[in-house]
């Protein structure tokens, strides 16, 4: 198992359990509304993938608790960090504050763990008007580049009500994934032999988008996050019903799209326009691989 530590910090009330409980613990936005602050810092054990495990750290952003981070629990906090995701809430009225506090975690990183990859999250958009949110953005991302060097940050828009989220975390993910270069070549290989316009690979829990293989070029690129987004909510639904998501099938008038388990941690979906190839086919093509990438997913890679 390779183990992989997360920080998820940000002040108080931006919105880290929040997202943390949809990606991780079948949430649905309106559900979050009942959940209560962090206490100092919650751990918890991800699996994911088989043979990653996403040690997450989500911490409590109380004044308090973060003046104590700094000052007594600085090396256990900041030690061995992989990836530290830092939550801004869009609307705060104390911006210099979380600036501050923004700035004393990169010290602690510095310190601490200098190859981390620094992730800052512009939470809670949706209540940003809707031709203002690029503008806003772009202005917060900009300072807090400025704030960062000599660090490199990455950034993203995002709400708990739309597919900016999955988009968020699909990418955050992806840099964890050990072999993640070695499943995109299989994948793509595997899209070309089934003559498909479109492979997507989702892990089985979140439904946060692995790796995706192509053979034309599509107009939405929003279209994975706003899947998983779907997906997951029927898979939910499946679960109240006491039943289990196993595969489906989409027919539209110029596409076919085929979504089925393809590990066991995995599902896949493959898109086909071409009307000479019988769903049979992409089935049989979808059951012979799921050997061969259950193998990508074991140790040795």
């Amino acid at each position: 198992m390779k183990k992989k530590k997360v920080l998820l910090m940000g002040k108080s009330g931006s919105g880290k359990t929040s997202m943390r409980s949809i990606i991780f613990s079948n949430y649905i936005a309106r559900d979050t509304r009942r959940l209560g602050a962090t206490i100092d810092v919650e751990h918890s054990n991800v699996k994911f993938l088989g043979n990653l495990v996403l040690n997450l750290w989500d911490c409590g952003g109380q004044e308090a608790f973060m003046e104590n981070y700094f000052a007594s629990q600085r090396d256990r906090i900041f030690k061995n960090v992989e990836v530290l995701i830092y939550v801004f809430d869009v609307e705060s009225r104390d911006w210099e504050k979380d600036l501050h506090y923004y700035q004393s975690c990169l010290d602690a990183i510095l310190a601490n763990s200098k190859e981390a990859r620094i992730f800052c999250l512009i939470h809670k958009m949706d209540l940003v008007p809707e031709q203002q949110r690029d503008e806003i953005y772009q202005q917060r991302l900009a300072e807090l580049r400025t704030r960062s060097e000599p660090l490199h940050i990455e950034g993203f828009s995002t709400s708990i009500w739309d597919e900016t989220l999955y988009a968020a975390w699909s990418q955050i993910v992806h840099c964890l994934i050990p072999n993640i270069r070695t499943l995109e070549s299989h994948l793509d290989n595997f899209c070309r032999l089934c003559d498909a316009d479109e492979v997507v690979l989702f892990e089985r829990t979140t439904f946060l988008v692995i790796a995706n293989a192509a053979t034309i070029q599509h107009p939405d690129l929003h279209r994975f996050e706003k899947i998983s987004n779907i997906i997951k909510q029927f898979n939910l639904g499946c679960s109240r019903s006491q039943t289990r998501f196993k595969s489906m099938e989409i027919r539209g008038s110029s596409s076919t799209a085929f979504i089925d388990v393809l590990t066991n941690n995995t599902y896949a979906m493959i898109v086909m326009s071409d009307p000479q190839i019988q769903s049979a086919a992409t089935l049989l093509n979808i059951a012979a691989a799921k050997k061969h990438f259950e193998k990508l997913e074991g140790p040795q890679y």
